[in-house]
C-alpha cells in the first residue's frame, strides 16, 4: 500500500541540500560563521570582510599588523577552520 519512508530531518534536509547543490554554499557559510569561535573576538572585530571563492578565504582586516602577524599562520588557520567545518572547505587564505 503505503511505502514508509522513515529518516530524520537532518537527513531530509542534507539531501534536499545535495540536490539542489547548495550543500557547499551551506559548508561555507558555516565556515565563515565560525570564524569568531576559531579566530577569538579580537581577531573578528578587526575583520571587516570575509568571503570564500573557490577553495580560497578571503578576509579583508582593518590592521595591518594583525594581517602581518596572521599571514604566519596561514596553514594552521586552515587546518583549524576544516576542523572546526568538519570536512575540507578551504585549502587557502588570502589576507587583504
Amino acid at each position: 500500500m503505503f511505502e514508509h519512508n522513515h529518516q530524520t530531518i537532518k537527513q531530509a534536509i542534507d539531501e534536499m541540500l545535495k540536490t539542489f547543490r547548495l550543500d557547499r554554499k551551506m559548508e561555507e557559510l558555516n565556515l565563515i560563521a565560525s570564524w569568531e569561535k576559531v579566530m577569538g573576538g579580537m581577531v573578528a572585530r578587526h575583520t571587516s570582510h570575509i568571503f570564500i571563492q573557490g577553495k580560497e578565504l578571503f578576509i579583508r582586516l582593518d590592521s595591518a599588523a594583525l594581517r602581518q602577524e596572521l599571514s604566519f599562520s596561514k596553514e594552521k588557520i586552515v587546518k583549524l577552520l576544516n576542523e572546526e567545518a568538519g570536512k575540507e572547505v578551504i585549502d587557502r587564505i588570502n589576507l587583504r
